[in-house]
């Protein structure tokens, strides 16, 4: 299983934008092939960060969601919502306690 985390700074003004596209997105994004887990994290301390957390079976599925033509939309219209450039960790899950 591969974990993807991207950190997201948002312009403030751009918060409200930013969170309609997620909610508009996400429901695809969740129903992607081999997406197992979409989840969407705001810092506690600065309302600008933002985190998503997405579960994939395998890196050639999130491979295959990032070279489509919806990630290339919903891409372009959040980039331009960012306060600086994003930062993004592809891991692999090697133990997980309940």
């Amino acid at each position: 299983m591969l974990v993807r985390i991207v950190k997201l700074n948002i312009k403030k003004e751009n918060i409200a934008k930013f969170e309609a596209i997620f909610a508009e997105t996400k429901a695809y994004i969740r129903n992607s092939e081999g997406c197992l887990l979409l989840e969407l994290y705001q810092d506690n301390r600065n309302p600008s960060l933002f985190f998503t957390y997405s579960h994939w079976e395998e890196e050639s599925f999130l491979e295959k969601y990032r070279q489509s033509d919806f990630f290339r939309d919903v891409w372009g219209r959040t980039k331009q919502l960012f306060a600086s450039a994003p930062e993004a960790w592809s891991l692999h899950k090697l133990e997980s306690l309940s």
